[in-house]
């Protein structure tokens, strides 16, 4: 029986399966979004959303606990100081689990795991392009008149 005993084990020993989810949530506060199994999606949704409230509160503290939790230093370097401000008026439910396909090889059941506020966060991202290819267009032209 299993009563109180919370988690999906993976078919895995304890340090696998704190790799694997170390690995995914790595892998989403990186690129905000990614696309996994069900079961994998719900396990590191529950495992990222409190990394993301230690990086929401932003203190020493937290950050060494995040750092404890995920040890990359870039990754958690980009939580604290561009993820979390954007959801600083979110109190929880900051990723969004959405089932998308089935897996041909092995029938699997997959979704995308992505934050609530994914398309404004890629939008800024795509428009900042956009000002520097402007930007960068107007020097050429500038430099073609002289």
């Amino acid at each position: 029986m299993r009563h109180k005993v919370s988690g999906r084990g993976f078919g895995r020993n304890a340090n696998q399966r704190k790799a694997l989810l170390r690995g995914l949530v790595t892998s989403l506060l990186e690129h905000l979004k990614i696309e996994t199994t069900t079961a994998k999606a719900k396990e590191a949704k529950r495992f990222a959303e409190k990394i993301i409230t230690l990086g929401k509160k932003g203190d020493l503290h937290s950050r060494r606990l995040a750092l404890s939790r995920i040890p990359n230093i870039n990754i958690i370097t980009k939580l604290f100081n561009v993820i979390a401000p954007k959801l600083s008026g979110r109190q929880s439910g900051y990723l969004r689990l959405v089932r998308s396909r089935v897996r041909p090889g092995d029938n699997s059941d997959m979704a995308v795991l992505e934050f609530v506020d994914y398309d404004s966060m890629v939008e800024k991202k795509e428009k900042k392009g956009k000002k520097e290819d402007r930007a960068k267009k107007e020097e050429n032209k500038k430099a073609e008149k002289e």
